[in-house]
């Protein structure tokens, strides 16, 4: 094939990702990766072995606002709208097609809902490129049904990622918790498989004891905190009723 004739797009799905969030931040639309793709961007140690891994798509987050921005942008970079889901559903979503390569493109807007929520209007990483990594890191501790997919990217977040207001922020980590209980109790749970599971995946000792370490100084850090009454209220009730929502689909 031509150098004109050329897709746009990239074979390699995080090197698309990756093309995709640069152009959008170049043209100023505020399209950022979120999920597998996200962490591949963040984490050197999730581009090598052991923590390296297959990823099925790239999925972004951008604002309700600029979905014609966003249409628009995507359409130059060789995509195709999937116009009558868009407009049943770009109030909360949007879908695209790479018809070359025969591969979707999945945008939320303005939040991610799976077994908890969270608000992402406003969330970026100082490259732009992703969300900020501690909404990163929240979008994967927010699993109730953690996969291995899920415990790799984990470990590389908190393999490469400390937490402090220039990295892994825990005023956000906070904020997000504070009157939500479930959202604390399932991120208690995700930490303690992460744990369970550290010596799975191959990592060097040093680097599992700095996993386990930090899964240790997020959990201390949100059962420190203060509580909002909503939280107080929620965990008296505890585990007698679901405290998460059944997602759509597993990322």
């Amino acid at each position: 094939m031509s150098e004109a004739s050329a897709p746009p797009t990239l074979e390699e799905i995080a090197h698309e990702g990756q093309r995709l969030a640069v152009r959008a931040r170049e043209t100023g639309v505020a399209l950022r990766l979120i999920g597998g793709v996200a962490v591949w961007v963040s984490c050197p140690s999730a581009r090598h072995e052991p923590l390296a891994r297959e990823y099925g798509d790239a999925d972004f987050v951008g604002r309700a606002s600029e979905r014609k921005r966003i249409t628009e942008l995507l359409e130059r970079e060789g995509y195709e709208a999937d116009r009558m889901f868009n407009a049943l559903h770009g109030a909360s979503r949007l879908n695209f097609h790479d018809p070359v390569r025969d591969r979707p493109l999945d945008i939320l807007l303005d939040r991610f809902v799976m077994a908890h929520e969270l608000d992402l209007r406003n969330s970026a990483a100082p490259d732009g490129l992703t969300i900020s990594l501690a909404d990163l890191l929240l979008s994967k501790l927010q699993v109730v049904s953690v996969n291995e997919k899920d415990l790799r990217d984990l470990q590389a977040l908190l393999l490469d990622h400390a937490l402090g207001a220039q990295d892994i922020a825990p005023a956000r980590l906070l904020e997000v918790t504070r009157n939500d209980w479930g959202f604390e109790h399932t991120i208690h749970h995700t930490l303690a498989r992460v744990r369970e599971t550290l010596a799975a995946y191959g990592l060097s000792e040093p680097s599992r004891q700095l996993v386990h370490a930090r899964t240790q100084e997020i959990d201390a850090l949100l059962a420190a905190a203060p509580k909002g009454v909503k939280w107080k209220a929620r965990a008296r009730v505890g585990e007698r009723v679901k405290w998460y929502e059944e997602p759509e689909e597993a990322r």
